[in-house]
């Protein structure tokens, strides 16, 4: 006779639950508009108030997007209702240096899952927290900033990094690279950028956290990292969705420039539930 797997494999008990599955009221991802269009990049672009480079290869972007062929080398992707995503949510109007200045709601979210705890506890050099289209908190360390480390969120990072920035942005991952590369390009926001000076090693890891909460949100972050000779870093980011009915979207793309005898380590911890389609392109190269 077979005993019942939770008496049999105690250590089994719930396993295939999902645990990062509520949801926060938020009238900004409620109200939001739904479907892709010239319109709506130049609207994030204008909201941002991007350089005209940028706007330029944001709609470069979505030509291209337009253009190519959906994939047809792994899972079955025709269920996605492109017109049906929300592809620009701002939660908040200004980006916290403390947790308390967050709204309570997602304040709520990040204490639930642990985020300012790990900071709390120095297990972290600095933090980036993404809720839906843009982070909504970030710190980091004070010696590493005196050491020269930047570590901000990638729209900051634009304004004020400019020539870095379109350096090394779109080097390693083009426009045309792929259909889900050529919609980020068009609709990105968020994501972590990070400079690392020659010579200078960041011994506890940099993290990133990225949640969505809105049913049908599209999240498209866009994560630049530059590690310049002799240097080092850990960058560490996590995932989560609420469960909903119908699907989301998370399609990011990730370039890592490791310049001679510098070292990266990334590590990414995808906990996606399972209504979100989780497309993404993510690129390392090292000299």
């Amino acid at each position: 006779m077979t005993l019942p797997t939770e008496t049999a494999h105690p250590e089994l008990e719930g396993l295939g639950t999902y645990e990062f599955g509520w949801a926060d009221s938020d009238a900004a991802g409620a109200t939001a508009k739904r479907g892709l269009s010239e319109a709506v990049v130049r609207d994030i672009s204008a909201k941002k108030n991007e350089p005209e480079w940028m706007l330029k290869l944001r709609l470069k972007g979505l030509k291209l997007f337009g253009k190519k062929p959906m994939p047809n080398w792994g899972s079955d992707l025709s269920g996605i209702d492109f017109q049906n995503i929300k592809y620009f949510v701002r939660s908040t109007e200004k980006q916290a240096q403390s947790w308390e200045d967050l709204p309570e709601d997602i304040k709520n979210t990040y204490d639930r899952l642990g985020i300012p705890e790990a900071e709390k506890q120095r297990l972290v050099a600095g933090v980036a927290a993404q809720y839906e289209s843009e982070v909504v908190y970030h710190q980091i360390n004070e010696e590493l900033e005196a050491q020269g480390v930047i570590f901000m969120d990638t729209d900051t990072a634009l304004k004020e990094h400019p020539e870095l920035f379109q350096e090394y942005f779109g080097t390693i991952i083009p426009v045309g690279d792929n259909k889900f590369a050529s919609l980020n390009s068009a609709v990105w926001s968020g994501g972590s950028f990070i400079y690392v000076p020659k010579g200078v090693h960041v011994e506890i890891p940099l993290q990133a956290y990225f949640r969505i909460n809105t049913e049908n949100m599209g999240q498209f972050e866009r994560t630049l990292i530059i590690v310049d000779e002799d240097a080092y870093v850990h960058y560490v980011e996590g995932c989560t969705a609420p469960i909903y009915s119908s699907d989301s979207l998370h399609s990011a793309v990730v370039e890592i420039i490791v310049k001679k005898g510098g070292r990266c380590r990334y590590t990414t911890i995808q906990n996606w539930s399972n209504n979100v389609y989780n497309l993404v392109t993510k690129r390392a190269v090292a000299y």
